[in-house]
């Protein structure tokens, strides 16, 4: 039997969702872990992709599969042994050929950003202190991305991938300058390594004058390379959402609401 888990978590503290060799404290592992021991018999745990660490998760979706259905409230007995950190908001079962990775249709990550000190955002917003920002600049940096395929240029490991083209079926910039916060949002069909926080890294250099419009073109189209460039903070960043052709999640998750407050 194959079930898929909803989860959402904050990222904070792990090294990621992803299992690695010389890496301690993951989603992954932590999931299965917890799995295992409800379930008397080793779990692995399948996940909707990869969010490195320090990443959130808003919607999130694993798959696991079991001999037999459980005889208990798998749902209640993970939230009452997972972290406080990590939540199951939906445990539903489908058809053994159906996947979490693959099945995807799309996948939506939002990315927040303040620039007026607020330690109730700081977990989950970057704070970039006293950001002056060309907010018409970067909504044309956004239009740039929506119109792009091949995100070789955002991607820190392109040779990883047989190729780097990726279908953006939205992109976005929603700002409030009252409160001193913005949101980052993009959806498409798949999404590279560090991709979303290079286009951050890439949208404060133009948005704050330190490179033009017409160079990040450059750099988006491969025609010029910026050898130099780091991934924006992890903190602000949240997958939110995944969509499958045959299944509709809840929108569980408050945090993200809240924190879209002002900004949509």
């Amino acid at each position: 039997m194959r079930y898929f888990l909803h989860l959402g978590y904050d990222g904070s503290g792990y090294s990621g969702w992803q299992k690695q060799k010389n890496t301690l404290n993951t989603i992954q592992e932590v999931l299965e872990q917890t799995l295992s021991h409800l379930l008397k018999k080793e779990i692995t745990a399948y996940g909707c992709g990869r969010t490195d660490a320090g990443v959130h998760a808003s919607q999130y979706v694993v798959q696991i599969n079991i001999d037999t259905a459980p005889s208990f409230d798998l749902k209640f007995l993970l939230n009452k042994n997972l972290p406080d950190d990590i939540t199951v908001f939906e445990i539903i079962e489908v058809k053994e050929g159906q996947h979490c990775r693959y099945d995807a249709i799309a996948r939506t990550y939002d990315y927040f950003i303040h620039w007026k000190k607020d330690p109730i955002l700081i977990r989950y917003s970057s704070f970039y202190e006293d950001l002056t920002l060309d907010f018409d600049v970067m909504r044309k940096c956004t239009a740039l991305i929506l119109k792009t395929k091949d995100f070789k240029s955002m991607c820190k490991q392109p040779d990883v991938y047989k190729n780097t083209l990726c279908n953006i079926n939205n992109c976005e910039l929603f700002v409030n300058e009252k409160e001193g916060r913005l949101r980052f949002t993009i959806t498409s069909n798949r999404f590279l390594r560090g991709m979303v926080r290079y286009c951050i890294f890439f949208l404060l250099k133009v948005g704050s004058g330190k490179m033009s419009l017409d160079e990040f073109e450059s750099i988006l189209n491969q025609e010029k390379e910026l050898k130099q460039k780091s991934p924006a903070l992890p903190n602000g960043l949240f997958l939110s959402k995944v969509e499958y052709p045959f299944l509709d999640l809840n929108d569980s998750h408050i945090l993200i609401r809240l924190l879209k407050d002002g900004l949509a």
